[in-house]
Formats: C-alpha cells, structure tokens, sequence
C-alpha cells in the first residue's frame, strides 16, 4: 500500500511515534434506509508519510460500477504533538441520473474557511468530517482522553454548512459479530444541540485494531443512514 507524498506544512521538530497508524485500509459492507433498504460496500484509507497525512472515505450505495449513491469525504494535513492538524477538506456526492454536490474546506493556523468564501477563528483540535475518526483513536491510544461509559468528549468538528461544538458521549461496551470475529468495541454517540442537516456518525472503536472503527452508523435522519460493518481484516503498511 502506497504511503501519501509529503506536501503539507510540518514542524522540522515533530516526528510521528509507533502511536500513529501505519498506512491503513479498512473494507466494509453497508446496509442501511434511503427511500427503501439500501446496500452498498464503503472504504477508509489511511495514508501518512512522515508527518503527512489523507484520510479518504469512500460510500457507494448499489452496485459498484453504476451506483445509486456515492459519496467520498477526504482529509488531507499534517500531524502534530497536538494529534490530527486539518489543512483541506473535500466533499463530493454523486447522484444516479442527477446533478452532484462538492463541497471544500480550507484550514490556515487560526482560520477555517467554506467554500462559500465564509470564515471562522478556528479552534484548537478543530477536525474535519473524515480525520476525526482517526483523531479519536489516536486520543484514546495515547490515553489523552479514557473511555468509560457516560463520559462526555468535545471534539469541535468544520462540517459542509458550519463549525460545531461537537461533542460525543460513551455509552459503553459493546461486543461485536463481525465478519472477522467477535471484537469488543467501544461505542460513542454524537450529542449536538439543536437541529442540523450535517451527517452525524455513531462509531464503535476497537482496541484490538489500535481503536480504529470498525463500525459506523452515518445518519441524515431517522429514515435516512447508513451502517458499515468491517468486512475484513485491515489492510496495514509494513514496519520500515
């Protein structure tokens, strides 16, 4: 598996220790509601070289070569002392027999800014839609942030439409039947005040596999999401 070319700005001080993933990809299939029962297959890919990284998401609802709905989410910026630094965010859906929609997030060291020409101050740990997954499993690796049921953990988020202060909630322990075994899992809840047209995703982390998802619950509404269940065995990187 190919690493990502180093291209974002990164501290000459900082190197990346074992704590962060290897290049990484993680299948999964999808089952889910839009308009009837839906299926699908979904991929995470995670690529760093040295102290650069991308985070792609890829959704396809339907058959892979004439899907009904895809999706790709990509992150793509630096890793500091400080975990996941976002410097651009992309966003594009596509729709069978329609248009599709694009939408790109830019981040300077103090600024987010949407592609509507919007900005905001940004945040510390400010993360995007697709690095805070593998934000979150580096902050319980380290041990920077412990898992423990009803725990609450802020993890303020630049989504499409605005900048939330979102925040997850543990809800406990959970096993697993996945198509690679039983896992134990860690399952966070997203709790936002107020309505929001962005997605909101459920995780379920697994130590095992250095608490990357091995579940994801992506839901628009009630009558609209999507489940993806690891469908297989990570595909990791080889130590150098």
């Amino acid at each position: 598996m190919a690493a990502a070319s180093a291209t974002g700005p990164a501290s000459a001080e900082f190197v990346p220790g074992p704590e962060w993933p290897l290049s990484t990809r993680l299948r999964y299939r999808l089952t889910g509601q839009y308009r009837g029962e839906i299926h699908g297959q979904a991929q995470v890919e995670w690529l760093r070289e040295g102290t650069h990284y991308q985070m792609h998401l890829d959704v396809t609802v339907g058959p892979s070569f004439l899907p009904v709905i895809a999706r790709h989410l990509s992150s793509d910026g630096v890793l500091t002392a400080n975990g996941i630094s976002p410097r651009r965010y992309d966003e594009d859906t596509r729709f069978l027999f329609s248009s599709s929609r694009h939408a790109t997030l830019w981040f300077s060291d103090d600024q987010v800014q949407w592609s509507d020409g919007r900005s905001e101050p940004r945040p510390a740990g400010l993360q995007d839609a697709a690095s805070q997954f593998v934000q979150l499993s580096w902050l319980f690796l380290t041990g920077r942030e412990t898992l423990a049921p009803a725990r609450h953990l802020a993890l303020p988020l630049a989504l499409p439409r605005r900048l939330y202060g979102w925040r997850y909630e543990v809800q406990g322990q959970e096993q697993l039947d996945t198509p690679i075994g039983l896992l134990a899992t860690w399952h966070l809840m997203p709790l936002i005040e107020g309505s929001t047209r962005d997605l909101k995703a459920e995780v379920w982390l697994a130590p095992a596999v250095q608490y990357l998802p091995v579940r994801m619950r992506i839901r628009q509404d009630d009558q609209t999401y999507v489940d993806l269940l690891i469908d297989s065995p990570p595909m990791q990187a080889a130590l150098p």
